[in-house]
C-alpha cells in the first residue's frame, strides 16, 4: 500500500515538473502574441496613416514573423537524437560490468568494447566515456542530460526557453531561431521608433495605441540586447566548432585535452552545422552532415605527415604532365646564381 502511494506521489511530482517546464515557453508565446497584436493592429492599422508605408511594414513584418515562429517551433519539437543501439551495452556485458568489483577490470572491459566503436574522446583521467545511467559508451561530443534523462548526441545545452535539449538534431534550428529573433526585435524597434517619438512629444493623440507603441519599443530593445549577446556567443562557438559544454570543459582525446580539437576552419565549421547546400542555410530544414556519432577532428589531419598529406597534389601534377624533377634543379641553380651575384657585390665593399 505504501509502495503504491510512493509511486503515485513520484508520478505526480514528475507530471508537475513536466508541466512547469513549459512555463518559460508559455511566457515567450504570450509575449509574441501580444507583440503581434500591438504591431499589426495598434501600430500599423491604427497609428500609421500612410497606406504604402503600412503595406510595406506589414509585408516585411509577416515575413520575419513566419520564419521566427517556424524556427521556434522546430527548436521546441525537434527531438534530440540518442546514440545508436550499437553504443549500448549488451545484456551480458552489462551484467559482467555490474558484477565486477575491481575498477581496473571494469576500465579494461570498457576499453575492449570501445575498440569496436568510432570513439576518440576520453574522460579527464583517460578512461572511456561511459554513462552509468543509460549504460552506453558515449559517442564523441555526446553527454547525458539530467533534465531529459537521456544521452544526447553533440549536446550543447538544455534550454528552458524551448523546453528542449539543444544538440545535433536541432542546433541549426536554434541558431536560426536566435538570428530571426534578433531581426524580429530589431525590425520592430526601428519601425516603431519614429512613432514613439511622436507620441512622446505629443504630435499624436493620446489614445490606447500610445501604451502599446511605447511598451513595444521597450520590450523589443530589451529582448534585442539579450538575444544579441546570446546569438553573438553562439556565433563564436560556431566559428570554433565548439559546443557550450566544450567551451567550459575542453574535450579530451587520446593525446590529451585539446580545446580546438574539432576546429576545422571557419568555412568547414559552418558547414558542420548548416551543411554544404546553400539553399537550405536560411530554412529550418535539417542539413547538418553526418549522423551525430562521429565528427572530423583537427588532430587527425595534423597528425598526418605533411608530405603524405600533399601526396594527392603531387600525383595530380604528375598526371597533368608536369615534370617537377626538371624544375627543382633549375630552382637550385637560380638560387645559387643569386647568392653568387650578391657575394660579388659585397666583396668590393669589404676590400675598401
Amino acid at each position: 500500500m505504501r509502495r503504491g502511494w510512493k509511486m503515485a506521489l513520484s508520478g505526480g511530482l514528475r507530471f508537475c515538473r513536466r508541466m512547469l517546464a513549459w512555463v518559460p515557453v508559455l511566457v515567450i508565446v504570450l509575449v509574441v502574441l501580444w507583440s503581434y497584436y500591438a504591431y499589426v493592429f495598434e501600430m500599423c492599422v491604427v497609428t500609421v496613416a500612410n497606406t504604402v508605408e503600412k503595406v510595406i511594414y506589414l509585408a516585411v513584418y509577416h515575413a520575419l514573423f513566419v520564419f521566427f515562429i517556424w524556427t521556434y517551433w522546430k527548436s521546441i519539437f525537434t527531438l534530440p537524437h540518442q546514440p545508436h543501439q550499437k553504443f549500448f551495452m549488451s545484456y551480458g556485458d552489462k551484467e559482467r560490468y555490474e558484477n565486477e568489483e575491481r575498477p581496473e577490470v571494469q576500465k579494461q572491459m570498457l576499453l575492449d568494447i570501445a575498440k569496436k566503436l568510432p570513439v576518440y574522446t576520453r574522460t579527464g583521467n583517460g578512461a572511456v566515456r561511459f554513462c552509468d545511467r543509460c549504460h552506453l559508451i558515449k559517442p564523441d561530443r555526446c553527454h547525458h542530460c539530467s533534465v531529459c534523462s537521456m544521452c544526447v548526441l553533440k549536446m550543447d545545452h538544455h534550454c528552458p526557453w524551448v523546453n528542449n535539449c539543444i544538440g545535433f538534431s536541432n542546433y541549426k534550428f536554434f541558431l536560426q531561431f536566435l538570428a530571426y529573433s534578433v531581426l524580429y526585435c530589431l525590425y520592430i524597434a526601428t519601425t516603431v521608433f519614429q512613432y514613439f517619438i511622436k507620441y512622446w512629444v505629443g504630435d499624436l493623440p493620446n489614445t490606447r495605441s500610445k501604451f502599446h507603441v511605447l511598451f513595444l519599443l521597450f520590450v523589443a530593445c530589451m529582448f534585442f540586447v539579450s538575444l544579441m549577446i546570446l546569438f553573438g556567443y553562439h556565433c563564436w562557438l560556431l566559428s570554433r566548432n565548439k559546443t557550450t559544454l566544450e567551451a567550459f570543459s575542453a574535450p579530451v582525446f587520446l593525446s590529451g585535452p585539446d580545446k580546438n580539437g574539432f576546429n576545422l576552419g571557419f568555412i568547414r565549421n559552418f558547414q558542420q552545422v548548416f551543411g554544404e547546400n546553400k539553399k537550405l542555410w536560411l530554412l529550418p530544414i535539417g542539413s547538418s552532415p553526418g549522423d551525430g556519432h562521429s565528427f572530423p577532428m583537427r588532430s587527425m589531419n595534423e597528425s598526418q605527415n605533411p608530405l603524405l598529406a600533399n601526396e594527392e597534389h603531387w600525383e595530380d601534377n604528375e598526371e597533368d604532365g608536369r615534370d617537377f624533377s626538371a624544375i627543382i634543379p633549375k630552382f637550385k641553380f637560380m638560387y645559387a646564381g643569386n647568392v653568387q651575384q650578391r657575394w660579388n657585390s659585397v666583396l668590393p665593399c669589404l676590400a675598401r
